[in-house]
Order: C-alpha cells, then sequence, then structure tokens
C-alpha cells in the first residue's frame, strides 16, 4: 500500500522536511514538506534525491568479516564478541591512546555520538575524531575565547539584518542555514538591505550581492586587518557597547595601529573606498556576518576567524538585534575543551589538542605512522568514510593499511570499509529512529525526532545499538537491575522513577547513562536512540526549562515527557523552545561576563599579518602556477554516501572549472581530459572552462572518486589536498589554498 511520510534530508545540516511515498519497502517518490516548521517546503534537489541514498547496491545488510583479500558473512554474536576481544587485546596491550572512535552521526543521525563518545572513554581514550575537526574548530576554538565556551559560538541573527556580510561563503549553493535559496533571493530584491559577498570569485551568492569583494585568494586575514584598521583610524567603533559588553579592546587594539590598510587592500586586489564604504555600513547598520569554508580552510584560518569576532565586537555587532547571536540548542554538537588546561588531551605525534571535543582527522595518518609507544593502533569508524571524506587519501590509505584492528559501521560499502578487518551494517536515517543537534535557527530551538519510513532489509541495527552492544561485550555497562527492566515494561513515568532512585545510589554508573537507557527503555521502544533522546529532554537544564516555556511548554516535573510525546505526535518536527532575544549576551560564560577579545595567542600571528609579508608568501611559484579550491558545492554533489551515480544521470557533475583566459594561455579546450597535481599527487578529470572562476584558479567538487561497481565515478579531489597543509593551532585543512598545476594528458 502507498503511504506518505514527513521525514527529513540527511544530505546537509539544514534536514529539510520531505514527504516520502513508500510503496513496497521502496521510496518511489519525494516532496518537500509544507508543514515542517523550519524549512516551511523548501528543499533543493539532493533531499529530492534521497531514494537514491537509501536503495543503491552497495547496501551492506549484514555483518562481514575480512579473510584474506575478501570477506565472509558473520553472525552478529561472532562479530560482536571477535571486535571485543580485539579492542580489549589492544587496550591492555599499548594503552587507552591506542584506541580511536572515528565518527559523531554525519549531517543526519548524531545519537550515536553519545555511545560512541562514551565507549572510547569507558576504554580510557579522549581521541574522538569527526569532521568538525576537518572544517570548524578554528572557528570554535576562537568563539571559545571570546564567549567562554566553544559550543557558544555566534551566527547570523539574519531575519534582523541590514547588512549580511557572506564571507566565504556561497549559499545558494552550499546553504548553511534554512531557506538559503529563498532567504538570499528575497534579501537581495530587499532595496532596504545590503548583501555585501566576499569570495574570490563571482559565484552565485555573488551575482545577486549589492557588494561584491572579489578579494584575492589566500587574503581574507589581511582584508580583515585592513577592516579593522580602517574603523578604528575613522573612529567608527561603538566605543558604548565595548565599554560594557567587551574585554580586551585596549590591548589588540595596538595590533592596528599603524597598519597600512590601503597597501594591504592593494595586496588583497581591492579598492580601498570600495571597502571603506562596507566598513561604514558594517558600523552604521544592523550587521552580520555569514563566514563559511572559504574562510575556515584558507590561509591563516584561525587567526581569519579571531579577526572576525574583533570586527564584529568593536561594531557593537554580537548578542544585538540583527548581529551575530549565540544560538539556542537542545544539545551541544560538542563540548568545551580547553588545551590550557591540563587535562586536555593532545595528539601523540604531532600535538593537536581537543577542540569542541574532537580532534583533527588531518593527523590521523601521522598518529598511525610513528615509532611512539602510544600510537594509534585501533579505530572504530562510523559513517564518514576517511578515505574520500578527509584530506590526503593516499597517506590515509597506507596508515589504515597498518592498523591492528579497523572497524567500520556503515550502510555501504565504502572505500574505508573496503579496507577495514570488521564491516557492520548500520540502519540508515530512513530505517531508524534518529535526529540532529544543528542549532542553525533563532530565537526558536527546533527538533525534529526522524522516524523510521521503511523497514531494513538485512540485519542492519542502528549504530547506537552497535556500540551497546561493543560495550556490554567490553564489560562497560553495569550491572542493571531488574526492577528497571520491570518498570520499563510498563509506562515511562514509573521507569523515570525507578531509573532516578537507581541512579541516587549508583551515581557513577550516570558515565555510562546511555547504555543502562537502551538495554531498558530501549528494548521496549526498540530504539536505543528514542530512550537517550527520553533521558534528555528529562533532565534539561534549567535555561532549556526556560527557553521550553516560553515555546508554550508548560513547566513542571512532566515537562520533558510532554516534549518527547509532542515529537512522537509531529514528525514534522516542532519548536522545543525559544531564547531570550533580550538577554542573548546573558549566555556567555567568560570571568567577567563579557566578550573576550584579547586573543594572546594571536597576538604574533596577527601582528605578523601585513603587506609586505602577505606579498612575499603570495608569490607564485612556478612549479605551481594555479591555486585549486578543493572542494567546490554544487547541485551535484552531497556526501560520499550519495553512492549511485544515477542520481546525476545525464549532468556534468565532476569536472575542473578553469577561468577561459588561464584555458587560452595553457591551450585547452573545454571537455577535454586533463591532468591536475598537487603536493599530495594527482588526478585526471574532465575541463569545464568557465566565466565563473577567477583567473589563476581551478576547482574542483568534493564527494566524488568514487567506487560503484567496476568503475570509479568522478575525480578524488582530497587525493591532491595534503594532510599536513593545515592550520597551525587547529589543523583544519587549507583546502580553498592548494597550489597546483594541469597539464594536457
Amino acid at each position: 500500500m502507498e503511504q506518505w511520510y514527513k521525514t527529513s534530508c540527511v544530505m546537509c545540516a539544514q534536514n529539510c522536511g520531505l514527504e516520502v511515498q513508500v510503496e513496497s519497502n521502496q521510496m518511489v517518490a519525494v516532496r518537500p514538506d509544507k508543514d515542517n516548521p523550519r524549512s516551511q517546503g523548501y528543499v533543493c534537489r539532493k533531499g529530492l534525491k534521497i531514494a537514491h541514498h537509501q536503495h543503491h547496491a552497495q547496501r551492506l545488510t549484514h555483518p562481514l568479516k575480512r579473510v584474506g583479500k575478501g570477506f565472509e558473512q558473520i553472525s552478529w554474536d561472532q562479530a560482536i564478541a571477535e571486535i571485543a576481544a580485539k579492542l580489549a587485546a589492544v587496550v591492555e596491550t599499548h594503552g587507552p591512546k591506542s584506541f580511536a572512535y572515528m565518527g559523531g552521526g554525519g549531517q543526519g543521525c548524531h545519537f550515536e555520538a553519545a555511545f560512541g563518545v562514551r565507549l572510547l572513554r569507558g576504554m580510557g581514550s579522549h581521541y574522538h575524531y569527526n569532521a568538525l575537526g576537518q572544517e570548524l574548530t578554528g572557528h570554535f576554538w576562537a568563539w571559545g575565547r571570546a564567549t567562554g565556551r566553544q559550543y557558544l559560538f555566534a551566527g547570523p541573527d539574519h531575519h534582523n539584518t541590514d547588512v549580511l556580510l557572506a564571507w566565504g561563503w556561497n549559499g545558494m549553493m552550499s546553504h548553511q542555514m534554512p531557506q538559503a535559496r529563498r532567504f538570499l533571493t528575497g534579501f537581495a530584491k530587499d532595496p532596504h538591505k545590503v548583501l555585501v559577498v566576499i569570495d574570490p570569485r563571482l559565484s552565485e551568492t555573488a551575482k545577486i550581492a549589492d557588494i561584491h569583494l572579489a578579494v584575492r585568494p589566500g587574503t581574507d586575514a589581511l582584508l580583515s586587518k585592513a577592516m579593522i584598521a580602517i574603523i578604528l583610524a575613522e573612529g567608527w567603533q561603538n566605543d558604548p557597547y565595548i565599554e560594557q559588553h567587551v574585554s580586551g579592546f585596549d590591548s589588540v587594539r595596538t595590533w592596528f595601529e599603524g597598519f597600512d590598510a590601503r597597501a594591504a587592500l592593494a595586496v588583497c586586489e581591492l579598492d580601498y573606498e570600495q571597502v571603506r564604504e562596507v566598513c561604514r555600513l558594517v558600523t552604521s547598520r544592523k550587521t552580520s556576518m555569514h563566514p563559511d569554508l572559504g574562510v575556515y580552510m584558507s590561509r591563516h584560518s584561525t587567526a581569519t576567524s579571531c579577526l572576525g569576532i574583533i570586527l564584529l565586537a568593536i561594531s557593537g555587532q554580537i548578542g544585538v538585534p540583527g548581529g551575530n547571536v549565540i544560538p539556542g540548542h537542545l544539545m551541544p554538537i560538542g563540548s568545551h575543551s580547553d588545551e590550557r588546561r591540563p587535562h586536555t588531551w593532545r595528539t601523540v605525534a604531532t600535538d593537536f589538542p581537543a577542540i569542541m571535543g574532537v580532534f583533527p582527522p588531518n593527523v590521523v595518518p601521522e598518529e598511525i605512522q610513528n615509532d611512539h609507544p602510544d600510537r594509534l593502533r585501533a579505530i572504530l569508524c562510523s559513517g564518514s568514510n576517511p578515505l574520500r571524506s578527509y584530506a590526503d587519501t593516499t597517506a590515509y590509505e597506507k596508515a589504515f593499511s597498518q592498523l591492528d584492528l579497523l572497524v567500520t559501521c556503515e550502510l555501504a560499502m565504502t572505500e574505508t570499509a573496503r579496507l577495514s578487518h570488521y564491516v557492520l551494517p548500520a540502519r540508515s536515517g530512513y530505517e531508524s529512529w534518529d535526529g540532529t543537534f544543528f542549532a542553525w535557527t533563532y530565537p526558536e530551538i527546533y527538533f525534529q525526532l526522524r522516524q523510521p519510513i521503511v523497514e531494513p532489509e538485512g540485519e542492519q541495527l542502528e549504530v547506537s545499538q552497535i556500540m551497546v552492544r561493543l560495550a556490554d561485550a567490553l564489560g562497560l555497562v553495569p550491572q542493571i537491575p531488574d526492577e528497571l527492566f520491570s518498570a520499563a515494561k510498563k509506562n515511562r513515568l514509573e521507569f523515570g522513577l525507578v531509573l532516578m532512585n537507581y541512579m541516587q545510589a549508583n551515581p557513577a554508573a550516570m558515565k555510562m547513562i546511555p547504555f543502562i537507557l537502551a538495554k531498558t527503555l530501549g528494548e521496549e521502544m526498540g530504539s536505543a536512540n528514542q530512550a537517550v533522546l527520553w533521558g534528555l529532554l528529562n533532565t534539561l537544564p534549567k535555561h532549556s526549562q526556560e527557553n521550553a516555556a516560553r515555546a508554550g511548554f508548560k513547566p513542571g516535573l512532566t515537562l520533558g515527557e510532554e516534549i518527547f510525546q509532542a515529537l512522537l505526535d509531529h514528525p514534522e518536527g516542532i519548536w522545543i523552545g525559544r531564547c531570550d532575544p533580550e538577554k542573548n549576551l546573558g549566555t556567555l560564560r567568560t570571568a567577567d561576563g563579557r566578550i573576550n577579545i584579547a586573543y594572546p595567542e594571536m597576538a604574533a600571528w596577527i601582528h605578523g599579518i601585513d603587506a609586505a609579508s602577505e606579498a612575499a608568501a603570495l608569490e607564485k611559484d612556478p612549479d605551481w602556477p594555479l591555486i585549486l579550491i578543493a572542494g567546490r558545492r554544487t547541485d551535484m554533489n552531497a556526501n560520499t554516501l550519495m553512492r549511485d551515480p544515477s542520481w546525476n544521470k545525464g549532468r556534468r557533475a565532476c569536472s575542473l572549472s578553469m577561468n577561459p583566459a588561464d584555458a587560452e594561455d595553457m591551450g585547452f579546450q573545454d571537455g577535454q581530459n586533463v591532468k591536475i597535481t598537487t603536493e599530495a599527487g594527482s588526478e585526471e578529470i574532465e575541463l569545464e572552462v568557465t566565466g565563473a572562476v577567477r583567473q589563476g584558479q581551478v576547482m574542483i567538487p568534493h564527494g566524488f572518486g568514487l567506487d560503484y561497481g567496476d568503475e570509479v565515478y568522478g575525480a578524488n579531489v582530497n587525493r591532491l589536498t595534503k594532510n599536513t597543509h593545515r592550520d597551525h593551532l587547529a589543523g583544519t585543512p587549507l583546502h580553498r589554498y592548494v597550489p597546483c598545476r594541469v597539464e594536457a594528458i
């Protein structure tokens, strides 16, 4: 029987609402969900093609064990027993630092992280690697210093802003906010609004902008510093705001005194008067900034994030309506991990600290390939496919082949799964109860408990359920009394009372509460994820309870149960809370309750960014005459789990984009195959000649180079990115500035 189900897209962090028609357990039609309160009927073609993510020839159905050069099917009991025994042996022999968890749920399924991290900590390790450390940890570090917590990062109050700075953000393609194209198109048409795009190329967003600052590739930090210097020289800073809300202004002000902004902007290849006008707008109107990977993955990554915060702070644009505001959340997407504290772990070989609770994936090959007795030897990998998702595929292949144990929990037989010792089949986001904790709305707080809409056709489990079985086999789950199991069979209210009494008598068991919930209430629900959400909602902190009350929920002991039931009743998602816009700066966790912009760790770095040093650093190397943007976002790429190439049938999905002037100089023609080479390696790819790319730059989309059937579909851009080409504080790969050359084949 045909039936329409409400769900959401798992291809990007916006998780736009979908309605899916299912017939004979197959997704047969997809349409946008107009009832979803966040996306309101908005969706891009990736969401409409979600059936290709769910149904394809590489879906995993049973546990597999490597035997020789192939795999054999085994039972769950055998798989869990053998993995637990081997993992325990590695940790017992080499210590807890030899083990890492690589995962966290990606763009659609975050609940596994509660289990994966606790399993990791139960084994004594802190080494958690995931995509946050691939893109955003420098940004989180900078906000952590400013607000007191790395998870208290501020984003644009889009709907109340007058001036929007889209810095390194091509929202018309990469989204990164609800209803991005709908919003940006309307914003650009509004005569009372000003859209400023800072991007080296004429992106799709730059084409509709009021002002386009076509900054020279790699000079974002220099531009930031010039803008701050102009504001201070003109006396445009917001002194009353600084006096009331900002700490450290006097110390950082010296970084910009005597700075030659005109010379800097000449290196940036920008017009001084146009930049000055942008500075005037920023300081005279409600302004917000939306940075993205064009900043986070370019030269001076973390320093540029710090400069962006300083720019907003001196302009009085943090924590105010229309500025950059700290959004609310049900659960932070990471934890605060201050590297200044002695208990914060650092990597063994490369000495990088955890930021937002995670370590940078770029260092993993080096953490495996070294002679240190604590080197990394065992990895539990879930939903991240590092052999295509992370920088330097060649280094990863070599390193992973040397692991004592590699276990992959995955939907499909990915490139990483093929190198694994064990492959465990995971349910998709459409076969399980799941959701995400992305906080991209303000002042409302949104959550959706995505419900299963198709049945797994095999022995797949929720990744959380896999983690529970492993934790049990490793002896990490405390003994659970019979009364908890009995109460779980009755009702959630009675279970909650029994659980509370148990936790009061056994406070040490709190560290393993997700496993306890999964084995009791989760067994009755048929979902570990559902049980953990119930537990989370029934232990909301005071500020979350206040937010929920502002959204219309009744305060009191039954608040968590009320929200949980509302989520079950509304599969399209609901507003579960509302922040107080008048008290946004009240969420700060700094010692003095103010925005701290001193950044002593940044002083030498930022001081050294000037016109002369940047001009010298950007001198063209004749061996590498072009700059590769590694990872262009388009309508035709998602992540590496969109594996079946038929979703792009008839489209030119993966090509190397080059400016016509560069193509003419090199004697290239549109459509010919070329070879691109970087420090990391080479790839052959079709050339696309287009004026959308700046002269001197080339671009390749991410998410390709996938082995599907007997063919490799597209070029793997991460074969061209060196893992050591990274930000020296956060380890973020500098994908938006990769020197390269292109040759005819």
